[in-house]
């Protein structure tokens, strides 16, 4: 449990006390500065302890923000101020200082905040009122103030994402933060919804594999009712501030492991429907595709929020754009993301073909991507930021370049051009091989790839467009399974190479995450494990151009679940038992 210690002299009718137990905290009291030392010190290292003013008047929601969010170490609104573990040592020093100081008991908590010598969160409250009144006139104003604010309203504001899509604000967010709350008060957990969320979108893949159409309008449906939940666990976290890394690796991996079973069950209902197994190849299309973008997202985001002179015209005109209502639902509709996404596919398996949804869904999510890219590409070119080598570490880790790549690094360190050079290089290299009708033709493009893979990483990744090589990556070595799983003619080849994509994809949405959460890439010995892209890339022209068909839907088969089962059991391993800090993914504009 929580300790919280009030200090200062109580005041008659106050709640602060009933309060602070109601947030979970066990409170004490303390006459002064000296006094609060000592209870300090008396509480547990591994326990979160909070320092409130006994003249605090404010909502209770405010004190929530304020003292429970796991996410920061250190963090304070008007009278209180809260530690955890990672920052109890910053308390203990400011409330030495400030007892050294002579700081008087009303002073007490203003003074160790202002003492700290480090960062402290400071929550935005809005219109929740903290305040530490100084006379009894003072304290009555604060005492209206906090009446005329339904905090409980502000909760449940609070609790949906200030930016989301069109469909996702006027269609689900109006009615699922009441579901969130619901979830609040029968003690659910954010986890619990996400899983629920994951079992409701595994049961509407299960729906349209049947192939009939009571089964694709029974699918679109039950993703709907998915998505729903999928936006409701984001806001019970933030109604009630329960966030962690593993909540926020549950709800982004689910969100992709969701959206691909989905595509699976789609292209199994259009075989079992008597359709044609190249259904199989516009799924793995429309995975390949969907990651990409993701990547192009991840990839951009890493290179530039923390580069230098980060500004540009391009910027500066979507800020203006972003002032004129209209074309802010537009801008964000025209990207389709994850609400009319779904919405989408939701809609179009009910009432047409999954023929017909992957290629509505294709062209959609083409445009898009050219648009979101397109603008990327123009704001990198006009901004000149200069990347941190945190950026460029973080970039080489999304690269996820093996011992192959990693060799040649080392034997030719003397770069051959810039890294988006060599890397358009080899992809060009690569494709033209893929397509030119040569049975060892794409063995000898990998290799050249591989070379090419090596020699980009030689150098830090810090150009104005170098953020495109992990995507550009990402592309050659999905595309490669896709056309030799689609040139190979057998029926069962295409969905060998769906499972392989797959388990290659959450490997590298894994490494995204760790990233994120500043816990750094994979281990090393695990990408060596499963070869790097390049090297993976490489072993599957090999083994399109020296096995048979049935022999080549079998590699495909057993390289899938290996590659599946080291990266789930290191990615379980890793996110269940790092203990890394808490963080919330406020999920994917895509």
């Amino acid at each position: 449990m929580s300790t919280a210690i009030v200090t200062g002299q109580p005041v008659p009718g106050s709640s602060l006390e009933s309060d602070l137990r109601a947030l979970g905290f066990e409170v004490s009291v303390a006459s002064d500065s000296a006094d609060t030392a000592i209870l300090l010190a008396a509480v547990p290292a591994d326990r979160r302890v909070a320092v409130v003013d006994a003249r605090f008047v404010g909502h209770v929601h405010a004190l929530r923000l304020g003292l429970t969010d796991p996410r920061f170490p250190l963090a304070a609104i008007p009278g209180a101020v809260t530690a955890q573990p990672a920052g109890r040592q910053a308390l203990s020093r400011a409330l030495a200082r400030e007892a050294a100081g002579g700081g008087g008991t009303a002073l007490a908590v203003d003074g160790l905040v202002t003492a700290l010598d480090t960062d402290v969160h400071r929550p935005e409250l809005g219109s929740l009122v903290a305040a530490v009144p100084a006379d009894p006139q003072a304290r009555n104003e604060a005492r209206q103030a906090v009446a005329a604010v339904d905090d409980e309203a502000v909760r449940l504001k609070s609790a949906v994402k200030s930016r989301d899509g069109f469909f996702t604000t006027f269609f689900i967010s109006p009615y699922s933060r009441y579901l969130a709350r619901w979830c609040a008060q029968r003690g659910l957990t954010p986890n619990q919804v996400t899983t629920a969320s994951l079992l409701t979108a595994l049961v509407a893949a299960g729906c349209a594999a049947t192939g009939t159409r009571a089964g694709f309008v029974a699918a679109g449906v039950l993703l709907i009712a998915s998505f729903v939940l999928d936006c409701t666990d984001g806001q019970l976290a933030r109604y009630s501030l329960q966030y962690s890394t593993l909540g926020a690796w549950l709800d982004a991996t689910f969100d992709r492991a969701k959206e691909y079973a989905y595509y699976a069950g789609l292209a199994l209902g259009a075989a079992r429907g008597g359709g044609h197994d190249d259904v199989w190849a516009l799924a793995l299309g429309a995975m390949i595709l969907q990651t990409c973008r993701h990547v192009v997202d991840f990839s951009f985001n890493e290179a530039n929020h923390d580069a230098t002179a980060n500004t540009s015209p391009t910027a500066a005109l979507s800020d203006k754009l972003d002032g004129v209502g209209w074309t802010v639902w537009v801008r964000r509709m025209i990207v389709l993301p994850i609400g009319e996404r779904w919405a989408l596919i939701a809609v179009l398996t009910a009432v047409t073909t999954p023929r017909i949804t992957f290629c509505v869904l294709l062209v959609g999510c083409a445009f898009a991507a050219t648009y979101t890219t397109a603008g990327r590409v123009l704001r990198s070119l006009t901004r000149r930021a200069r990347r941190t080598d945190r950026a460029a570490e973080a970039l080489a880790d999304l690269a996820d370049n093996g011992p192959l790549a990693g060799f040649v690094s080392r034997a030719m360190p003397a770069p051959l051009g810039s890294p988006l050079l060599v890397t358009l290089a080899g992809v060009a290299v690569l494709t033209v091989s893929l397509f030119s009708g040569v049975t060892w033709a794409p063995v000898a493009g990998a290799v050249v790839y591989a070379l090419a893979s090596g020699q980009a990483l030689a150098r830090p990744l810090k150009g104005a467009l170098d953020w495109l090589v992990p995507p550009l990556f990402r592309a050659a070595e999905y595309g490669t399974v896709l056309v030799l799983a689609s040139k190979s003619g057998m029926n069962g080849t295409l969905p060998a190479a769906f499972g392989l994509v797959a388990a290659v994809a959450y490997h590298h949405y894994d490494t995204v995450y760790r990233i994120r959460g500043n816990a750094g890439a994979p281990p090393a010995w695990l990408v060596r494990a499963i070869g790097g892209q390049e090297g993976r890339t490489l072993l599957v022209t090999v083994g399109a151009a020296v096995l048979t068909v049935t022999q080549f839907e079998v590699a495909l088969t057993v390289l899938a679940v290996a590659v599946a089962g080291l990266v789930l059991v290191e990615s379980i391993r890793f996110w269940v038992s790092a203990g890394a800090p808490a963080v919330h993914d406020e999920g994917e504009p895509a």
